[in-house]
């Protein structure tokens, strides 16, 4: 029998990392947003970059055009990182770096700049993402090919493993794969698979080393998960992950220490899953996946960071995300839910979810394996979590999966939260590109110019040996003033480029129904009147690398009869006019949800025009908030899709009549 109040803890738990994941525009205005938030009560940084500097390029750079400062800060030397932390303690900060392809870099640039302020490397506290197979899958962040993006893992791991131990080296990523459309099974497989593809290159790197090392290594891996509203099965798969991650460091590597198989774990509750429309009803959502994990002990959150109301309009105001942080504060400081052990433990349900779901990821984990680990199967990864999101969206499409607001309960009220003249957002200063430009310019005319030759001398020697830790080479170059597109260029001019796959294989055509037949009949009719199949040119250009959508309207398109062209991601508007122009296409749609479309769109339409091709239609689709859409027609963009508009079937017609007034068709009425 249960002893009266056995079952309240003898003292509260207490609380879990508060974060917000945050950074905009230049390392001064990133760090007044950062101090702002401590004094609000956030008890760690989660630092946001932009993707200049995510994927290795300076803000003077082509690639780099109209994304510098957009979705986080940008940082381009130890000067910006200085500034970014000015008056921050880095002898007791816990901080979070979303950064993979330049994580060795920035970790660097961290190391320096606190030598800066007085502090040790070995006292230092937080973490680097560090995974770039996810990158490939879900993201796009990458810049080297596999081989050499895992030895920097690998280097990194070696390296704070033995000179700064209180530091996550590697924070295994599944969060973005739940948002490329991953079911649980998938998000705990393809995580794992991830982890021990690291783990082994790691143990290789080692070498003799590696069986004294191994349990402070995988003590020191940290994951980054996702938590959907679908709560309670979202609960079950974390247990589920802690108890695989156990028996993986157990019985493959070794571990003894029960301490060191701890699944470790932050979270940033599903983004996916927020609308534009009726924006309001993202505040509950990320209320009830905060439950996930949150609520039971066992699987609770070493560190939180949720989303702000309006991440599906655009970017959060520092007031958006004080409300966020509101909401982590009342679970920890108002309610109960510290004061007890798990109110899970002994749940039939939960143990039945667990048990199942352990047995799909199980199943998963051994076609990864059977492929050759998670490196060789990237391309079916890929393609599965395409497939998956594939399946999502027909579920939303039919209405087997309710989205309230958004295909169920429609009608309401005008939001008065985005009634504002701000749309309900955050807007980057348009000159901070050109700001960064000129400052990064006075940088490298500042520096001494031998001390940067050498120490890049230095890093391409590393780079080209490959026993040798990137590390140390990494940390003189950022105490000789290199940039980021400095250190970049070095380890491309060593690594090679890298593409990753799109994912757009021949999967069997979707189902039939009556719309999606109606749109097949439509495409027909029209590409008959053409004399040639209706084609359509898909188009990422610029950094951003979240592809979904893009990937889901070029199979979308295809199941319904387009000719498709869809080349993946990062691509300049030279490349996709020249594309556009080779292939004949009828139409350029163009997907972008970094903030840069004012920049890349209207220079997208400036080099078809250039190439002899500027009479076709260009459909844009992306975050793009309604003040922008003036500005976006008079530039020539012929129709706008965000993501209120989550009917393909709807848009892919809508682009068919389209295509079908330029061309004079007039298509028969369905």
């Amino acid at each position: 029998m249960t002893a009266p109040g056995s079952w309240r803890l003898p003292e509260a738990d207490r609380p879990w990392l508060m974060r917000t994941y945050a950074g905009h525009s230049d390392a001064r205005r990133s760090n007044e947003l950062y101090r702002a938030n401590l004094q609000r009560g956030q008890t760690g940084l989660s630092v946001a970059f932009d993707l200049p500097t995510q994927t290795g390029y300076d803000p003077d750079h082509e690639l780099a055009r109209g994304e510098v400062g957009k979705v986080g800060v940008s940082i381009a030397h130890r000067g910006d990182m200085a500034t970014l932390l000015d008056g921050i303690p880095l002898q007791s900060m816990n901080t979070s770096m979303t950064i993979n392809a330049t994580a060795a870099w920035l970790l660097a640039l961290y190391i320096v700049t606190a030598e800066s302020q007085g502090v040790e490397q070995s006292q230092l506290q937080g973490t680097t993402q560090n995974d770039i197979l996810k990158e490939y899958l879900s993201r796009g962040t990458y810049a080297f090919p596999p081989a050499p993006s895992m030895r920097l893992i690998a280097d990194t791991i070696a390296y704070t493993v033995m000179h700064v131990p209180h530091w996550n080296p590697i924070n295994i990523c599944s969060y973005h794969l739940q948002e490329a459309g991953a079911t649980p099974a998938q998000e705990i497989a393809y995580a794992l698979s991830n982890a021990m593809a690291v783990l082994d290159t790691v143990r290789q790197r080692l070498g003799e080393d590696a069986e004294a090392l191994m349990g402070e290594v995988f003590g020191r891996v940290s994951f980054f998960v996702n938590a959907g509203v679908r709560f309670i099965e979202e609960h079950a798969k974390l247990r589920a992950m802690a108890a695989l991650w156990d028996e993986l460091g157990r019985e493959r590597y070794g571990v003894h220490d029960a301490r060191q198989r701890r699944f470790r774990y932050g979270v940033q509750v599903n983004s996916l899953g927020l609308t534009e429309a009726q924006p309001e009803n993202n505040v509950h959502r990320i209320a009830l996946e905060a439950l996930a994990v949150t609520l039971g002990r066992d699987a609770r959150a070493r560190a939180i960071q949720l989303p702000a109301w309006n991440e599906a309009l655009g970017l959060p105001r520092p007031w958006d995300q004080q409300w966020s942080l509101r909401l982590q504060q009342i679970l920890a400081f108002e309610t109960d839910l510290l004061e007890y052990g798990d109110i899970f433990e002994g749940s039939v349900v939960i143990e039945g979810l667990v048990s199942e779901l352990t047995q799909q990821a199980r199943a998963e984990l051994e076609r990864v394996a059977q492929l050759g680990g998670a490196v060789e199967a990237v391309d079916y990864m890929k393609a599965s979590l395409v497939q998956s999101q594939r399946e999502r969206l027909r579920r939303i499409e039919s209405g087997e999966l309710t989205v309230v607001g958004l295909n169920r309960f429609t009608e309401g009220e005008p939001s008065p939260l985005t009634a504002g003249a701000d749309g309900g957002i955050l807007k980057v200063d348009p000159e901070v590109e050109s700001q960064r430009k000129v400052e990064v310019e006075a940088w490298r005319a500042a520096r001494d110019p031998d001390a940067v030759a050498t120490a890049l001398a230095e890093l391409a020697r590393v780079a080209r040996t490959p026993d040798e830790n990137v590390m140390p080479a990494s940390i003189a170059a950022a105490r000789a003033g290199v940039t980021t597109g400095e250190w970049a260029q070095t380890l491309r001019a060593a690594f090679g480029e890298y593409r990753a796959p799109t994912g757009v294989t021949d999967f069997p055509a979707e189902q039939s129904s009556q719309r999606l037949d109606q749109l097949r009949e439509q495409v027909q009719e029209l590409s008959s009147a053409l004399g040639r199949r209706l084609k359509l040119l898909v188009g990422k250009p610029g950094l951003d690398g979240h592809s979904n959508g893009a990937e889901q309207i070029a199979v979308r398109a295809r199941d319904a009869g387009f000719d498709v062209v869809y080349e993946g991601i990062r691509l300049t508007p030279a490349q996709i006019a020249s594309a556009a122009a080779q292939e004949g296409v009828h139409v350029v749609g163009l997907s972008i949800l970094s903030g840069s479309h004012g920049a890349l769109i209207p220079a997208v339409i400036a080099a078809l025009r250039e190439a002899g091709v500027g009479e076709l239609p260009v459909v844009v689709g992306g975050i793009i908030p309604e003040a922008d859409l003036v500005a976006l027609r008079e530039a020539g963009v012929a129709a706008v899709y965000t993501p209120k508009d989550w009917d393909l079937n709807a848009t892919l017609a809508d682009i068919v009549r389209l295509v079908a007034a330029r061309h004079g068709v007039e298509l028969a009425a369905r």
